[in-house]
């Protein structure tokens, strides 16, 4: 991955809040036959034992679950929004232009769980979505018996024990002051991506600078 001392993120909070605002990930793997194979599902972050864990469900039988069954090792990457930084905003125009965007990259063993387990993912799950709605008609609780009956046949809950984080949080941290300010209001003029990532940046600016002469 892209790997500067300036553009990581160590800050345990950051990270988590990170994956709980960007839940909805990609889980990479290799099958039985080495050939490379990824999804995308909604992940959550917890502590279990001492360990650090994302937790999910999947559909069985499915070209992922069959690959996660024969290669436990996972790469999961949550991405946040991203945007175009161009050159000409910068205090020196005549540079290379960029993209700013934040990312975590996990590495982890996935292992399977037993519907009690499944259970609590779903009803984690669709209480997150709705808001914490507990009367909500789509949360687990809520659900029909016959419909969950007949669909939980078809569906595994999973927890990721991780192993190793990563992160780049590429946000202009190399730029001078000059350059960093008139990025943000370019980018605010932008779109909404845009616009994010430029309040990303202004949230940190006394964090990027404070060690500058």
């Amino acid at each position: 991955m892209y790997d500067l001392p300036h553009h990581k993120e160590h800050n345990e909070k950051e990270i988590t809040d990170f994956i709980n605002q960007y839940p909805f990930a990609f889980i990479t793997g290799c099958d039985a036959a080495h050939q490379p194979i990824v999804t995308q599902l909604p992940l959550f972050p917890e502590e279990k034992d001492g360990k650090k864990i994302l937790r999910g469900h999947l559909m069985k039988n499915t070209d992922h679950h069959l690959a996660f069954m024969s290669n436990e090792r996972v790469l999961v990457v949550f991405t946040g929004k991203s945007t175009y930084v161009s050159g000409t905003w910068y205090s020196n125009p005549y540079m290379a232009s960029t993209w700013n965007y934040m990312s975590v990259h996990i590495k982890g063993s996935i292992r399977f769980l037993d519907d009690h387990a499944l259970e609590e993912v779903l009803r984690l799950t669709s209480l997150h979505f709705e808001n914490n709605n507990e009367n909500s008609t789509t949360v687990y609780d809520n659900l029909p018996m016959a419909f969950k009956q007949r669909v939980m046949g078809a569906i595994v809950a999973f927890e990721i024990e991780v192993v190793e984080i990563d992160t780049v949080f590429k946000l202009s941290q190399d730029r001078d002051e000059k350059s960093y300010q008139n990025i943000i209001a370019q980018l605010k003029l932008g779109d909404h991506d845009g616009q994010v990532i430029a309040s990303e940046m202004e949230r940190r600016f006394d964090n990027v600078f404070k060690n500058r002469q």
